[in-house]
């Protein structure tokens, strides 16, 4: 089973440049390019490089061996 810290949004979506900045990965959304490029970033364990990215929930994201898991506000 695999551990996962859970990210709740507000919205239907959000990007994947917002999540890496909601989850305190990076500090600004500037760094978002420049992480994607440098780091390999899992989505439902498709390997992406796309800060625009829509991530909906109950979608996973992997980045070195820590698991996220995307959920809406009131689930």
């Amino acid at each position: 089973m695999v551990k996962a810290t859970f990210i709740t949004i507000n919205n239907n979506h959000i990007t994947l440049g917002q999540f890496l900045k909601l989850s305190k990965i990076i500090i600004n959304g500037g760094q978002a390019r420049n992480f994607l490029m440098t780091n390999k970033v899992w989505v439902n364990n498709t390997l992406e490089q796309r800060r625009g990215k829509k991530l909906y929930s109950g979608d996973m994201i992997t980045i070195t061996n820590k698991h996220f898991v995307i959920q809406t506000q009131g689930i």
